[in-house]
């Protein structure tokens, strides 16, 4: 639950899990207002009741515990909790549980059913291209739809673009929406190992449930990018490469590519050229052979972006698809349901 605390210390109620106990169960919440979560524990639970405790502190203790077992204690006249476990006793000072937010609830929203394992390859293979600038909010976005029984994911920076196509069959929800890369990733840590995920919506929110867990995110408001207009019609050169040599050869010329200084790739009739060279550290180039023909076409690359796109690739080969030196390439996958557009760096010389 401490991944749904706010980092913000501006609102008090916001830095605390709720531990409500009721139906035999203790429940926990936390939200920072743009996304929530809640679980249920099970426990010898007595009495029922609810309380707001400081949500750091509380996850520092009970990492800390000597003892598997640990008890809860809310002493309502005191304003405190006791967290006890085997010699160790520990106090919180409890906030006001009428300031903690009122939750989504999941019970009021129209649930689908679907498989987690290809909702999570998507969301992996997508999210890296999420924007972190919190000043355009809608690139912060991840873009969620559902076409028939087919999900779309796209997610860009302005930079690199991108976007994976996953069908996911039965009955899909009518979702389309900007949900934050942030929650997705929360999901994909939740959800990690499970079957099934459910998913609605309530209002201005998406609502996914794994097991006991709920995790509740608003929508993004705003007009996304249109991934479809922003994938060239046409390129100049379409070379395919294998994606674990390809791979390797871009991670050794990197570490040579400091001060964003861009990676160069140079090809040539037959073969590539990988090299880096930054002033007053060093330099690194390396060769391999390509499918590659016609006039050579020298072109530059951030080496993180580049090499984001190559491991979102599945597949043992890929295609590089290239028109010139200041337009856009695209990493594409053979079965066509996944690209990922970068921008090129003009080059000096």
């Amino acid at each position: 639950m401490s991944r749904g605390l706010s980092t913000r210390g501006t609102v008090q109620i916001l830095a605390g899990v709720l531990l409500q106990v009721q139906d035999g169960h203790l429940e926990l919440a936390a939200t920072d207002m743009e996304l929530s979560l809640r679980a249920k524990l099970d426990g010898n639970v007595e009495g029922e009741g609810s309380a707001v405790v400081p949500g750091r502190l509380l996850t520092e203790i009970v990492r800390l515990l000597p003892e598997e077992q640990v008890v809860l204690e809310h002493r309502v006249e005191e304003s405190t909790v006791y967290v006890t476990s085997g010699s160790s006793e520990s106090r919180l000072r409890t906030y006001a549980v009428e300031d903690f937010p009122r939750l989504p609830d999941p019970a009021t929203s129209a649930l689908s059913t679907l498989e987690a394992e290809p909702l999570l390859d998507t969301i992996s293979r997508v999210s890296r291209a999420a924007s972190r600038d919190e000043s355009r909010p809608v690139l912060t976005g991840i873009l969620v739809r559902f076409e028939g029984s087919s999900l779309v994911m796209a997610a860009t920076d302005s930079y690199r673009m991108a976007v994976k196509e996953t069908s996911v069959g039965g009955s899909p929800p009518d979702l389309d929406a900007i949900v934050p890369a942030r929650a997705l990733d929360e999901l994909r840590r939740i959800a990690a190992g499970a079957g099934e995920i459910q998913l609605g919506t309530l209002d201005n929110h998406v609502i996914f449930g794994v097991g006991d867990t709920w995790l509740t995110t608003r929508r993004i408001d705003g007009q996304f990018p249109n991934y479809r207009q922003l994938l060239p019609e046409a390129f100049e050169h379409e070379v395919k490469l294998p994606r674990d040599e390809f791979l390797d050869v871009i991670r050794r010329a990197a570490v040579m590519a400091q001060r964003s200084t861009p990676l160069r790739l140079r090809f040539a009739e037959g073969e590539l050229t990988v090299s880096a060279q930054t002033q007053d550290i060093g330099e690194a180039r390396e060769q391999m052979p390509i499918g590659f023909s016609g006039e050579p076409l020298e072109i530059g690359f951030n080496p993180v972006w580049l090499r984001d796109g190559i491991e979102s690739v599945v597949e043992d080969e890929l295609t590089l698809k290239l028109i010139n030196a200041l337009r856009p390439a695209v990493i594409a996958e053979t079965s066509g349901d996944f690209w990922y557009l970068i921008m090129p760096i003009r080059l000096a010389g």
